[in-house]
């Protein structure tokens, strides 16, 4: 699935199942909230805390779930994924393409 084949179907399950959109400022604070739980599950699975029993461990449904809030907030705004994506990388590789490679940090392991 592209990103704009992804965009399409979030829309189109909204419009099927949704009734509508939620406000911009809800699914702001969705994003935040599956934020917040994907960092849950990494704190425990790579951090110092532990998991309790019965609780989610599987990162990949809290991406799922970021993601999906996130392409729902840019078609609600008009925004172009594909279009933003392409040039945040450009953006990256104009401001960062030496950076990394000489930070001793990143090196030197």
């Amino acid at each position: 699935m592209t990103i704009k084949e992804a965009q399409e179907a979030v829309d189109r399950w909204i419009k099927e199942y949704g009734v509508r959109y939620f406000s911009e400022l809800t699914n702001m604070a969705c994003l935040t909230e599956e934020v917040g739980e994907l960092a849950r599950i990494m704190a425990r699975r790579y951090g110092d805390q532990s998991f309790k029993e019965g609780e989610n461990q599987d990162p990949s449904e809290e991406m799922a779930d970021i993601l999906w809030v996130l392409i729902a907030l840019a078609n609600q705004t008009g925004v172009d994924l594909t279009e933003a994506l392409q040039k945040s990388i450009e953006k990256k590789t104009r401001r960062d393409k030496d950076r990394h490679r000489n930070n001793p940090k990143l090196t030197s392991k």
